[in-house]
């Protein structure tokens, strides 16, 4: 094992000095995408996890200024950040006297509906911009590094028949060279490319659920301030 090991790294300090180069930039590829990748999925986990606490004890909240309480001390998730953002308009909007009833008693009118769904949209656009942030790199080392590969690939061929050219001759220990660089920057560029697009995927549903998470909470946001409107104009 050690000597096969020890084979590849002389295969690799033997390249030539353009084969050297695609592997260095494959190598930050590689390195750059696991780390976005352990960054990512620890972020969206944690901001997932809070979601579900805020979610659960909002509901159990006998009242909004308790559930925004709670949304500061879950800094990481997304639902308390859109609920803290809203919250915040509303609280505005009451001290203006416009749009909604808010808890003081002070009635409004619809435009502040109207003005918190937009808050609600910003925000939710901007949790799930944040949550997207890093990874389209990983779409981009998945689809471009076997293409990164493939030019090693074709360089150490290339490589090979100048070698063959060179010294009139076929056989193996005049192709191996040029062969073994092209295997290994086509190697490396799969492994590249393969976990940064499975990382993509995933994290790409992870967000779209998370999305639809925060839309089916603002929708039933709206319609806790929209029922407190109608039950404090129906004087009850």
């Amino acid at each position: 094992m050690a000597h096969e090991t020890l084979g590849i790294f002389q295969m690799i300090s033997g390249a030539g000095p353009v084969v050297k180069l695609v592997l260095l930039t494959l190598l930050f590829f590689s390195i750059t995408s696991w780390t976005i990748i352990i960054l990512k999925f620890r972020s969206i986990g944690r901001a997932h996890k809070e979601s579900l606490i805020f979610v659960e004890t909002f509901w159990k909240s006998k009242n909004l200024s308790d559930a925004y309480s709670l949304s500061k001390e879950l800094t990481l998730s997304c639902t308390g950040t859109v609920f803290r953002t809203a919250y915040s308009e509303l609280k505005k909007l009451s001290s203006a006297g416009v749009g909604v009833t808010g808890e003081n008693g002070t009635s409004m009118g619809g435009s502040g509906i109207d003005n918190i769904r937009r808050t609600l949209r910003r925000s939710t656009s901007q949790e799930v911009t944040r949550l997207m942030q890093l990874t389209p790199f990983l779409a981009t080392a998945g689809s471009t590094a076997p293409f990164i590969g493939l030019f090693g690939t074709v360089w150490g061929i290339m490589n090979s028949f100048q070698g063959i050219a060179y010294k009139g001759s076929a056989s193996l220990a005049v192709v191996a060279p040029g062969i073994a660089e092209a295997l290994i920057a086509t190697a490396m560029g799969l492994v590249v490319a393969i976990p940064s697009v499975i990382a993509y995927n995933y994290f790409s549903q992870r967000i779209r659920i998370i999305e639809v998470e925060l839309n089916n909470f603002s929708a039933d946001f709206l319609n806790i301030i929209e029922r407190d409107i109608l039950r404090k104009g129906n004087g009850k």
